[in-house]
């Protein structure tokens, strides 16, 4: 079976972002048509599908690297900030952005919270059977399409 380490994150991402659409809990606000995604940016997304795009490219993010917060995944969605004719400077992504997301996957199954061995620690975002068997499908059935766009892609099947 595939699994969604095995697959180019470009073809998992768009195939995702087209399942995600079938939850009601993954909806944009109405502001997010108008709001920038980091203060790095110079405009908001042109990309009419955003926002689902993101949430998928997020739940990717906390399958790779979970247990994971919003402020965590907010600094891998940041970049390079102009500031004149000072030195450039990281910053952040938008955490509002990025806890919203993170909020309706969890109202839609997709994550859970990760807590210590005791209990009253919450450690980050991971993925719940549910979100793992969602990457995973969608991995399977996007990996003859990878295969035809990446010609070395198939020495790695299982």
């Amino acid at each position: 079976m595939t699994t969604y380490y095995d697959v180019p994150a470009d073809q998992l991402i768009g195939g995702l972002a087209e399942r995600l659409h079938a939850y009601d809990a993954i909806a944009p606000p109405e502001w997010a048509a108008h709001v920038k995604t980091g203060s790095n940016r110079e405009r908001p997304p042109t990309q009419i599908d955003w926002w689902h795009t993101r949430a998928a490219a997020m739940l990717r993010k906390v399958g790779h690297k979970g247990p994971i917060g919003a402020n965590r995944i907010a600094q891998e969605y940041g970049g390079s900030k102009n500031r004149g004719v000072r030195k450039n400077k990281s910053v952040a992504g938008s955490r509002s952005i990025s806890r919203r997301i993170l909020q309706q996957l969890t109202e839609s199954g997709l994550v859970t919270n990760s807590h210590n061995t005791a209990g009253t620690v919450i450690l980050g975002k991971v993925l719940t059977p549910a979100g793992h068997s969602l990457l995973d499908d969608v991995a399977h059935s996007v990996r003859d399409h990878a295969e035809e766009r990446y010609p070395g892609l198939n020495r790695y099947r299982l």
